[in-house]
């Protein structure tokens, strides 16, 4: 889904932020930079008007900059329309970096960064949501956590007014407000949103955002570390199976026994039951499913 709360919006400023950054450099800096290709794929509920704004300015920002020839193949921005578990049965495993970037305290739980990681696909994102489990689990040393913690948040709110915004990110919201990507007064609700009342702190989080993005870069540009760190996030996922968590479900909270198949007539000597036994693992048939937690977006 696109939401406020889940900062899509964060994830577009720091692409804009990129991408002036790069049509600015001398080529000999160019040569530097580690290319991105950024694919945000999700949908608007039918009523959600500024939902449909940021999908519009994520087209207006992907239009400008696949077409600039200062920026060339260093950065390109996609949006993937009508995203499903089709596409992300193509995405999800040739990703190498997943942003699950929502403010502290408001993503439930989310099995997208789940599936990401069990892909081995590095995380970017705050402590919130599926993501507290996931760095317990893998290592806070192979997930990029940044942001305000869900504790700060109210209290962050009410100091939003006296914020000293960074000056990058006050660049970049004038990008937008300025007409550099068109349509200016249709993206004025977004910037009034995160100038104003900014309730999903986006304006608080966008300097360790960039941090965050930078550790990227250089963990990147180190082909031997970054393959550890995927493979130690593979490692880690057990826990999200849907093996574990279907099994949990059935002790905690449906009450149910495990029902061992019964042998066939004439099974020969040392037969062994497909998927049977109390504590053995479940049959290859079993349905993958969410990880552990609750409901959420993705």
């Amino acid at each position: 889904r696109i939401h406020e709360y889940k900062r899509q919006v964060l994830n577009i400023l720091g692409i804009i932020h990129r991408y002036d950054q790069i049509r600015n450099m001398s080529e000999e800096e160019k040569a530097d930079v580690v290319p991105r290709v950024c694919i945000i794929g999700g949908k608007a509920a039918p009523g959600y008007e500024l939902a449909k704004r940021i999908i519009k300015l994520i087209s207006a920002v992907s239009q400008r900059v696949n077409n600039d020839p200062a920026v060339g193949d260093l950065l390109k921005v996609v949006f993937i329309p009508d995203y499903n578990v089709s596409l992300a049965e193509v995405i999800v495993p040739g990703s190498e970096l997943s942003q699950h970037i929502s403010t502290a305290g408001t993503e439930a739980s989310g099995t997208s960064n789940m599936k990401f990681a069990m892909n081995g696909c590095l995380i970017i994102g705050t402590m919130d949501g599926a993501n507290v489990e996931i760095a317990e689990e893998i290592g806070d040393d192979n997930i990029f956590i940044f942001g305000a913690l869900a504790h700060e948040v109210p209290k962050l709110r009410t100091e939003r007014a006296d914020l000293k915004v960074d000056d990058r990110f006050a660049h970049v919201v004038r990008l937008i407000s300025s007409g550099e990507f068109g349509y200016a007064d249709f993206f004025t609700p977004i910037v009034d949103a995160v100038q104003g009342s900014d309730y999903y702190l986006v304006a608080n989080d966008f300097p360790a955002y960039l941090r965050a993005q930078d550790a990227v870069d250089r963990t990147y540009k180190n082909s031997s570390i970054w393959t550890r760190m995927s493979i130690m996030s593979v490692a880690g996922c057990g826990k999200f199976s849907s093996d574990r968590t279907i099994r949990q479900y059935a002790t905690e909270i449906w009450g149910v026994e495990p029902c061992e198949r019964p042998r066939p007539p004439n099974a020969p000597e040392g037969y062994s039951v497909p998927g049977g036994g109390g504590g053995g693992p479940s049959s290859p048939n079993t349905s993958n499913g969410g990880g552990g937690g609750g409901g959420g977006g993705g």
